[in-house]
């Protein structure tokens, strides 16, 4: 079992930053790929970016390329999802998840934990 628990979001201006974390309990976190996800209101979730177990690979979404960032620091048993040049389209309520498989990184269904969410607004 793994208990996951999001932090960092708030209500910012276009072009700000945010850096979420998302704090996972379980002496087992480098056993998980960990993923991000985001839903939007009225919309369907999606997928923001995953990182591997070991942290050498990662995946976004096309959107958010080249401005999000995630990691891991497998110690502290925590992923980061750093966002810069924040969109309004980028609001969202964003949730992080753990997965054993180690393929299928933007299949939400794959992730067997989930966080409670975390609120991020972004004003224009």
């Amino acid at each position: 079992q793994v208990q996951l628990v999001e932090s960092g979001g708030g209500l910012v201006q276009a072009g700000d930053s945010l850096r979420l974390s998302c704090a996972a309990s379980g002496r087992t976190f480098s056993s998980y790929v960990m993923g991000w996800f985001r839903q939007a209101p009225g919309k369907e979730g999606e997928f923001v970016a995953a990182i591997r177990r070991s942290g050498g690979n990662t995946y976004y979404t096309d959107s958010v390329k080249g401005r999000f960032t995630i990691s891991r620091d497998n110690a502290e048993s925590t992923v980061y999802l750093q966002m810069n040049s924040l969109k309004p389209e980028d609001t969202a309520v964003y949730y992080c998840a753990a997965a054993k498989p180690d393929y299928g990184y933007t299949l939400a269904g794959l992730y067997d934990y989930w966080g409670q969410g975390t609120q991020v607004t972004v004003s224009s």
